[in-house]
């Protein structure tokens, strides 16, 4: 039997590359990884529930990762945070980003930021177990309203 791996070390090993302290990474850069990890756990998320064509998939997907809905989603996770989740995620939400969502507030967009900056730093520091708790948490969370 394979023995299992997390994606990221995977990563790791086939692209070999130095260790550095995440902590001393920008928020942005925590944010650019959050970004994809959590679009691609989403879309994980919605093709696994049923196959559909690219357009359906496209709007099941932009319902979860647009800037509003992200925004959402900070309010609904900010009571299971621990503090140095809180921490990141408010690094994250104040970080000045070069541009701004064409459909979203500034507001939202800092928010989104900060909450994309918290999955990118669990994402890299091997916390995948919290990073999928807190984004079930939060897909819960949005469905409900």
């Amino acid at each position: 039997m394979e023995e299992t791996k997390e994606l990221l070390e995977k990563i790791k090993e086939v692209f070999p590359c130095p260790e550095q302290d995440v902590r001393t990474y920008s928020p942005l850069s925590l944010a650019f990884i959050g970004d994809g990890i959590y679009e691609l756990v989403i879309r994980t998320m919605i093709v696994t529930k049923a196959n559909r064509g690219n357009k359906d998939l496209h709007l099941a997907t932009v319902k979860y990762v647009k800037a509003e809905n992200q925004a959402k989603m900070v309010e609904i996770l900010k009571p299971f945070l621990t503090q140095e989740e809180a921490d990141v995620l408010r690094r994250g939400r104040n970080a000045k980003p070069g541009s701004v969502a064409k459909n979203a507030r500034i507001a939202e967009y800092h928010r989104a930021t900060g909450l994309e900056a918290l999955f990118g730093y669990l994402y890299l520091t091997g916390q995948t177990d919290r990073m999928l708790e807190l984004i079930k948490r939060g897909v819960e969370g949005l469905e409900e309203q």
